[in-house]
């Protein structure tokens, strides 16, 4: 397959550094001439019970809901290109997560049906999965973000960030930071693990996520360029003046 997007990812972005290593490694198999569900593949085998096996797009049945498929067969109808790429990355790193999303999705599946318009739990599970950020950080933090005080988060809180750690999960998200521009915003979820690793934090996760708790859509707004030591341009405090990205709160 050509290699096409995936081939122009910039691995020095701080927000890649949990994927960096897993995610060049699935590149390079890919430019030697694997395809990407057979890179992606590969690059589980080092990682025992690995809940899930990437299948071309053209295994998935007509008619069958993408998410049934997964849960009913193990497999993962994967494309080639940046979206899929992201997608399998997320699985390897995080296959707890990503297997209790697809649960979700499937017992709502079982309680509705498909629908042509997707319910407040479906749509927040897609919302999550897409575009979702984890954030572990000090309450001032996450409260002046709640509260959209971007002048607090980013400028008067700015030394705290040193005491929180930001992970970009949603692979849509990740997909669209390949071309990075100043609006694009993650949805955070707080994070409260047990321990630091990101095998805690999967764990964590997957037991914390429900269908009631996302359908209440617990998240907060954040443009992820604003991130102190992210992007350059926001080291001046007058990159947080852009109301178009940095909005006020609704009154």
């Amino acid at each position: 397959m050509a290699l096409g997007l995936i081939q122009e990812i910039d691995w020095t972005a701080p927000w890649l550094a949990p994927w960096r290593a897993v995610g060049q490694a699935v590149v390079q198999r890919v430019a030697a001439g694997q395809s990407q569900p057979a890179a992606l593949n590969q690059a589980a085998l080092d990682r025992p019970h690995f809940p899930v096996r990437f299948v071309p797009q053209g295994e998935l049945p007509d008619g069958v809901a993408y998410e049934q498929y997964i849960f009913d067969t193990g497999c993962v109808p994967t494309r080639d290109g940046l979206h899929d790429f992201f997608n399998g990355l997320a699985w390897l790193r995080f296959p707890l997560t990503k297997q209790r999303l697809n649960q979700l999705h499937r017992a709502q599946i079982a309680q509705t049906g498909i629908q042509p318009v997707r319910g407040p739990a479906r749509d927040a599970l897609t919302l999550f999965d897409e575009n979702a950020a984890w954030l572990q950080a000090p309450d001032a933090l996450w409260q002046a973000l709640a509260a959209k005080d971007w002048h607090a988060l980013f400028v008067d809180l700015r030394p705290l960030w040193q005491e929180a750690h930001l992970l970009l999960f949603g692979h849509a998200l990740l997909e669209k930071l390949v071309a990075p521009r100043k609006a694009i915003t993650a949805h955070v979820y707080r994070a409260q693990p047990s321990g630091p690793s990101l095998a805690d934090l999967d764990d964590w996760m997957a037991s914390d996520l429900s269908a009631e708790i996302l359908a209440r859509k617990p998240f907060a707004h954040l443009p992820v360029l604003g991130v102190p030591g992210w992007w350059v341009a926001n080291e001046e405090p007058a990159f947080y003046a852009d109301a178009s990205v940095f909005r006020p709160p609704r009154p």
